[in-house]
């Protein structure tokens, strides 16, 4: 009866070490199937966060394009922001230059106030970056800075497709053309 008992102790142990194999062979499984979802898992949280990244970034520059633009509009809107009473302004320029005209030659106290004004007035407008364009008799027609309001017979061949007179002064505000020049070119 002890052998039997040896032998049934033994049967149980060699069934238990059989029961726990294939045990250990499921717990292995286990393990393996939860690392599986806990890769799944990362991947899908390292795509999510590469996505916020990219979202981030996306809106980063968006708001620097905007920081950059409404600064850039700001200093235009600053540089140009006299823009209108300066075009009311030039007519009087003109005024001031064909009074000179009339006034060459004649020398008196009157003229001499008119000087002094007509000078301080040019003096203000340069202040404020406004420049009289230069175009003169001879000089290449450019249609971004002069409007050409007739054409004559060009009193020489040279002047054909050039300026032959000014008839009224062109002005550049910081560099942008407020007031084209009226030109007559010679065809």
């Amino acid at each position: 009866m002890a052998m039997n008992q040896n032998e049934e102790i033994l049967s149980e142990n060699n069934e238990a070490v059989t029961d726990n194999v294939p045990a250990n062979e499921a717990a292995e499984v286990k393990p393996d199937a939860k690392e599986g979802d806990n890769q799944a898992e990362l991947a899908k949280v390292q795509s999510e966060l590469a996505e916020q990244k990219d979202k981030y970034l996306r809106l980063y520059s968006e708001f620097e394009n905007f920081r950059r633009r409404t600064s850039k509009e700001k200093l235009e809107l600053i540089q140009s922001a006299n823009e209108q009473l300066i075009k009311a302004l030039l007519p009087v320029a003109d005024d001031f230059e064909r009074a000179e005209k009339s006034f060459k030659g004649t020398e008196s106290k009157d003229m001499e106030g008119f000087f002094l004004i007509y000078t301080k007035f040019k003096k203000t407008l340069d202040q404020y970056g406004v420049k009289v364009m230069e175009a003169g008799a001879g000089s290449e027609f450019n249609p971004d800075l002069h409007e050409a309001i007739t054409q004559i017979p060009a009193p020489e061949e040279k002047l054909k497709g050039k300026i032959v007179d000014v008839v009224e002064k062109g002005y550049l505000l910081n560099d942008k053309v407020i007031r084209f020049a009226k030109v007559v070119v010679g065809s």
